[in-house]
């Protein structure tokens, strides 16, 4: 049963009088906020989280080299799936019998409650393991569902509202085998019911666990094309799915390891961005709801590269969401760099990478070693998005690097390294180990700093997934690290005083009540800004509902509009500064 309008409000009055309280509690310890205004220190273990991500096994045809092939499956997702006002987390584990955790925010602190809910043992024998997880309205009621991509069979489960989840993926039609790292909701066709896409990665004829070939890997290292099909399941609306991948055009076998949906050239409907492994990245475009063109000559050509995550984000201020996708860099062996691609699709068909690997004011942008999750958000309330980057990939042994037998894999023929079994054996050895997160401050003009150590990221975990929310409800976006191997990390935000902020939480009208794909313009102190509501973001992440909005010294929104996801344009005349707002849909 959906909230209430009355029962929504007073979440709304809730969190504002809680809003002095929490900031007293959220104050924290650490680095001195100094000249960029803001610090971030790890509290996950404080605020009650024990969680570790497990990796998985694998055949043992593939024990020389086990630890590339399973080093991902550390996920997280922030959603308030209790509908309590307080942003909850849910974290992935990728080796049989270990659990996934839903970690209750309680006000502050996390109670994991994963199995009372349905969703702790997920990762069986026969069934597969956990890769991530995608979280939305997908029926209608009020109520966050969870879509769980795996190595494995997928599995949707649909929110009782009570605090537990029933497995619906045979009924709805989306139990089906594939190597799935990433995926997203949205509403392609516009119908007012959110659709699922889910890429593969491996093979979907390939079993992790029951190998009948080791002939699984990439076909090249620059343009493979072997990978596991991509899948578009259309919403029927009835509780089911139907699968309009052939129809739409939107299938790709190039290794995608991470999507987002949002509408990227202003006309309305939504498309598909999507960073592939051992290749170049590809745009499918909307083309009236009803099909996707791959967006041929826009720009994704200029180089292929390993991308690895894939964020939005209006980094210049102009209206428009531009692209970051992280790629694989490594002093003296291979040179990469991240994409940071401006978006002029709506007045030329292009992206226009503006990341300059040459330029020492782009840098900090280009190189971030080998990287995975990344995020768009503004940490210190300034008006700005700013990057939160998790890198590193295998930290084993200090003396033995596996980057020379993996240089003598690369150089060999496709037939070779197509064949794990012919993979040098990496043993203890490390892949670019040992690397420390970057936390990007946008200084503006497509220029960032890494101010990672200064603000207080120093650890050197294999970061996965990032995701972004206001976890103590006080109005600074916290981050939140999934590591491989590794644990839950909470880093809490505090902000210089003085910067005035707005969050807002839309609620949609009709089926799609978690508003994906709604847009939000806001225009305050001379400048403006766009956000999307998105369900999956970055690499095997999903970032708090709530869009929120740093506004710097600006002390007025001189202009906000929501455009729905069903085209209905929406002005907003009076926002509240530095308050969660809801939103309601208008009807038609």
């Amino acid at each position: 049963m959906a909230p209430s309008p009355l029962a929504r409000a007073a979440v709304s009055i809730a969190f504002c009088g809680m809003l002095v309280a929490v900031v007293r509690l959220g104050r924290v310890d650490g680095p001195e906020l100094g000249e960029f205004g803001f610090r971030l220190r790890e509290r996950g273990a404080e605020r009650g989280i024990a969680f570790r991500h497990r990796e998985t096994t694998l055949d043992p045809k593939l024990d020389n080299v086990a630890p590339h092939v399973s080093g991902m499956g550390a996920a997280v997702s922030l959603v308030d799936f209790d509908n309590d006002g307080w942003t909850d987390l849910y974290a992935t584990s990728s080796r049989f019998g270990t659990p996934n955790a839903l970690l209750r925010n309680e006000a502050g602190r996390f109670r994991d409650v994963g199995a009372s809910a349905g969703l702790a043992d997920v990762n069986r024998e026969g069934q597969g393991v956990s890769m991530g997880s995608i979280w939305a309205d997908f029926d209608g009621d009020g109520f966050e569902d969870v879509f769980l991509y795996k190595w494995g069979r997928q599995q949707l489960f649909r929110s009782h509202g009570d605090g537990t989840f029933e497995d619906v993926s045979a009924r709805a039609g989306v139990d089906r085998w594939m190597n799935s790292n990433s995926a997203c909701w949205l509403d392609y066709d516009r119908d007012g019911f959110l659709d699922l896409y889910v890429a593969g990665y491996f093979r979907e004829d390939v079993d992790m666990w029951n190998l009948a070939s080791t002939r699984i890997m990439q076909e090249s290292f620059e343009f493979a094309q072997n990978g596991g099909h991509n899948v578009l399941w259309r919403n029927r609306g009835d509780g089911t799915f139907e699968d309009v991948t052939a129809r739409t055009g939107c299938d790709s076998t190039r290794w995608t390891l991470a999507v987002a949906a949002a509408d990227m050239d202003g006309d309305g409907f939504v498309d598909l961005y999507l960073a592939n492994d051992y290749g170049p990245e590809e745009l499918f475009r909307n083309v009236g709801g009803e099909r996707f063109e791959r967006a041929l000559g826009a720009g994704l050509e200029e180089s292929s590269k390993s991308g690895m995550s894939v964020t939005l984000g209006d980094f210049e201020n102009d209206g428009t969401l531009g692209v970051y996708v992280t790629n694989i860099s490594n002093a003296g062996h291979l040179f990469q760099g991240n994409n940071l691609r401006r978006n002029r699709l709506a007045k030329n068909g292009k992206l226009y990478n503006i990341a300059d690997a040459s330029s020492s004011v782009s840098r900090a942008i280009v190189d971030c070693g080998w990287a995975w999750g990344a995020q768009f958000g503004d940490l210190d309330n300034d008006g700005r998005l700013d990057l939160f980057v998790t890198n590193g990939f295998v930290s084993a042994s200090k003396e033995r690097d596996y980057w020379y037998g993996m240089s003598k894999v690369a150089g060999g023929a496709s037939e070779i390294f197509e064949d794990a079994k012919f993979w040098e054996p990496m043993g203890d050895a490390s892949l670019s180990g040992y690397e420390q997160s970057r936390v990007l401050h946008n200084l503006g003009g497509g220029v960032f700093r890494d101010v990672a150590s200064a603000v207080g990221v120093t650890d050197l975990e294999d970061g996965r997934a990032v995701a972004f929310g206001d976890l103590m409800n006080r109005g600074a976006l916290d981050a939140v690290v999934a590591n491989q191997r590794g644990p839950l990390q909470v880093y809490e935000n505090e902000v210089a005083p003085g910067r005035g902020w707005v969050q807002l939480r839309l609620r949609g009208r009709g089926a799609n009540t978690s508003a994906i794909g709604a847009m939000v313009e806001l225009a305050f102190g001379g400048a403006k800004q766009v956000q999307c509501v998105q369900a999956g973001s970055g690499f095997c992440a999903q970032n708090d509902r709530r869009l929120h909005f740093g506004l710097g010294a600006a002390t007025a929104i001189d202009f906000a509009r929501v455009r729905w996801p069903s085209g209905r344009v929406q002005e907003l005349a009076a926002l509240e500064l530095n308050r969660l707002n809801v939103i309601e849909e208008p009807a038609p």
